[in-house]
């Protein structure tokens, strides 16, 4: 299996800091942002990971990272040439991944858990990893049917059906980017991730698991603290 790490978008929620600078390199206590995922990534068994930014950004992580040799593993680089949404980068990635399967992680996702298990447990569809938090309404939120399966994702939702957030990482099988190519843009103008999800829901062929450590994102100025904290513990 290979490994997506999606660093692109504008980072508008976080300006000034991002006038001049992509949002995954801001400091997180003591690494710059996307190390975490990356690392999420490697512990979790992933050797083979694409990096997906803009045009502006991607020398900046080409200059940090390098080819994966300082963390033993494989880096390749993706340019996304306009912000169209998560699920717009990921359809890039059709032909490095080669008919794999893929674990996909926001690049502003920081979390404790790794994945190792459900890798292994994987076998086809889509898994997603939630968190029970206080106010999921900024995230995506699962509707659950009686037998506790995923019924339907609801985007941003005023008022929340469960207290599950659907965090930024998942696990797709290579059906992933038919459906992207099939998806219409929002009212937003993206692709969203949430349709992808949705579609893989409809087939009844989307699984998750439960988070059990800390998990934030890093996008906005308060969520950016949080992460800080989270990890310098």
């Amino acid at each position: 299996m290979k490994g997506i790490l999606l660093a692109g978008g504008t980072g508008s929620r976080l300006y000034p800091l991002t006038k001049i600078i992509n949002k995954h390199l801001l400091p997180v206590y003591n690494k710059p942002m996307i190390y975490y995922p990356l690392q999420t990534l490697i512990d979790s068994g992933i050797d083979d990971i694409l990096i997906v930014s803009g045009r502006e950004h991607v020398g900046n992580f080409i200059d940090l990272l390098g080819s994966g040799k300082e963390f033993g593993v494989h880096f390749s680089y993706e340019i996304q040439e306009e912000a169209g949404g998560i699920a717009q980068a990921l359809g890039l990635c059709e032909r490095w991944s080669n008919g794999d399967s893929v674990v996909v992680i926001l690049g502003d996702n920081i979390f404790e858990d790794t994945i190792t298990g459900a890798i292994h447990e994987f076998k086809d569809g889509a898994k997603i990893f939630l968190k029970h938090i206080p106010f999921p309404n900024r995230f995506g939120v699962p509707v659950f049917s009686n037998d506790e399966t995923i019924h339907y994702i609801e985007e941003k939702p005023l008022y929340p059906k469960t207290q599950f957030a659907v965090t930024g990482m998942y696990i797709y099988d290579s059906k992933v980017f038919s459906y992207i190519k099939n998806l219409k843009p929002s009212s937003r103008g993206e692709l969203e991730i949430t349709d992808v999800n949705n579609r893989y829901a409809e087939q009844h062929v989307i699984t998750y698991c439960i988070l059990k450590g800390y998990w934030s994102d890093a996008g906005t100025f308060d969520s950016l603290l949080n992460a800080g904290l989270l990890v310098k513990g």
